[in-house]
């Protein structure tokens, strides 16, 4: 395959044709069992690399029974590797700060440090080499290329640049690609509004950012006076959240800008992240699976589902060298097919994106429920303002579901506001199985994100008081 090697070495001169839809021709559509006869020589090389650099992988492997010198088949990575979670990740860089001892290489070679918040417990940090960095540039350019993305165009990257490795990881594919790249940002006081400025004013092709936060843009941009469909966007790149493959929040962002929409993002430990991404032909998500190995499995057995079922996502890094992930179990729940691509690259998909972690999902009167579910069913719903909390609770024989959504300001009354309280009533029924209270409240209720969004409240008081005023 095209400049395929371990460790990876990359032309940084190397750009394809303008006109074609490839970076890499066959490797993106050759035959899924002749790339993965390639992707088991991989695994052989890098469990090897790994027993020999990372005392963390030797420790797990052996209280697994497993030695590189086992692995003869993709079958025998599926049922002899263990999978390795975050837990086990925090665990090796308490005991070996800062980095862990799953890092392969010396630490004066570690050229960019980024990492997790930590604001529920120990931040994880991420250790990237140089060269893993000049690897996660070529994969990005190489997605962002098949986006339609191309060199001159201008990629305006609307993310925090902080520990956050997706505005990082945007900004190097931008400049790898050689497009004009446009580092704006993201969360500080007024910086939404002069977003909208700058786009208006610089016309960028190509725009980065979290679903949530583009529909915030919107919103602020025509409220200063701008029309987000004169911003002259082609194609919008998001990841961080569920969002870009829900239908109607797909829908909206659309309607918005009049641009192109393409879902990317697996986890910041798995960058380059847009190892699962769309096409400009191609919704939901490709698995780009000799950049990172994308099995989907039983969420308790990690053995691989089959095609058309639904699992959590494990991971494998083929290009990386300093912290390579090697089935780093997500906790994210998809779906997955093998059907063929109207771009004509032979990954397999994940059609509706990630629904989102599976420790998200709540259940509610033995139905279980997705966030992303419930966005999906509001934003197809005329009169909705762009924001809602789902409350819950936990309290008495049975879990209790409330649903407080904005209505659109153009539309508030009373009769609309009934209106949309039945039609969220009737969708959310059929779409969960199970009933919800709905309190439609004012426009504006709810703040807006530069970020991701959280829109799940588990509060009893919360919801006491919210249920009795809804009582009749």
């Amino acid at each position: 395959m095209e400049q395929w090697s371990f460790p990876p070495r990359f032309d940084a001169d190397y750009l394809p044709a303008p006109d074609s839809r490839y970076w890499f021709p066959r490797r993106e559509t050759m035959a899924p069992a002749e790339r993965e006869r390639a992707i088991l020589e991989r695994l052989q090389r890098l469990t090897r690399y790994a027993w020999d650099h990372a005392p963390f992988y030797r420790r797990k492997w052996d209280e697994a029974a497993f030695h590189p010198d086992h692995l003869r088949s993709l079958e025998d990575f599926e049922s002899k590797v263990p999978v390795v979670t975050k837990k086990d990740l925090r665990d090796a860089q308490a005991r070996v700060p800062p980095f862990g001892d799953y890092l392969c290489i010396p630490e004066r070679e570690v050229h960019h440090i980024h990492g997790t918040s930590g604001t529920t417990g120990r931040p994880t940090a991420f250790a990237i080499g140089r060269d893993d960095w000049d690897a996660i540039a070529n994969a990005h350019a190489r997605i962002m290329w098949g986006m339609g993305i191309r060199p001159g165009d201008t990629v305006f990257v609307a993310a925090i640049f902080s520990l956050y490795m997706g505005s990082w990881g945007a900004l190097a594919g931008a400049e790898r690609l050689r497009a004009k790249a446009f580092p704006f940002g993201a969360g500080a006081p007024g910086m939404t509004a002069r977003a909208a400025m700058w786009l208006d004013l610089s016309k960028p092709a190509a725009l980065y950012a979290t679903p949530s936060f583009a529909l915030h843009l919107a919103e602020v941009g025509r409220s200063e006076g701008y029309d987000p469909r004169n911003f002259g966007l082609k194609t919008m790149f998001f990841s961080g959240e569920p969002g870009a493959s829900v239908p109607g929040v797909r829908d909206r962002i659309v309607s918005a800008y009049g641009a192109q929409v393409v879902d990317c993002g697996s986890m910041a430990e798995m960058t380059p992240f847009m190892h699962v991404a769309g096409s400009a032909q191609t919704d939901g998500m490709l698995c780009w699976q000799d950049i990172v190995y994308t099995e989907v499995c039983d969420p308790t057995t990690f053995h691989r589902v089959p095609y058309g079922q639904r699992g959590t996502p494990v991971y494998t890094h083929l290009e990386r060298t300093s912290q390579p992930m090697i089935r780093l179990a997500s906790g994210d729940l998809t779906l997955w097919d093998d059907g063929p691509t109207p771009c004509g690259r032979t990954y397999p998909r994940l059609p509706q994106g990630i629904f989102g972690r599976i420790d998200d999902m709540f259940t509610i009167r033995g139905e279980n429920v997705y966030p992303s579910e419930v966005d999906a069913v509001l934003n197809q719903l005329a009169g909705y303002g762009g924001e809602h909390r789902i409350v819950i609770t936990r309290e008495g024989a049975m879990d209790e579901l409330l649903i407080r959504i904005e209505i659109a300001p153009a539309g508030d009354g009373e009769a609309a506001r009934a209106a949309l309280r039945d039609a969220a009533s009737h969708r959310l029924q059929k779409m969960l199985g199970l009933r919800s209270r709905i309190d439609v409240v004012a426009p504006g209720t709810f703040p807006r994100t530069d970020f991701k969004a959280r829109r799940v409240i588990d509060d009893r008081e919360v919801f006491r008081d919210m249920n009795a005023r809804l009582r009749p």
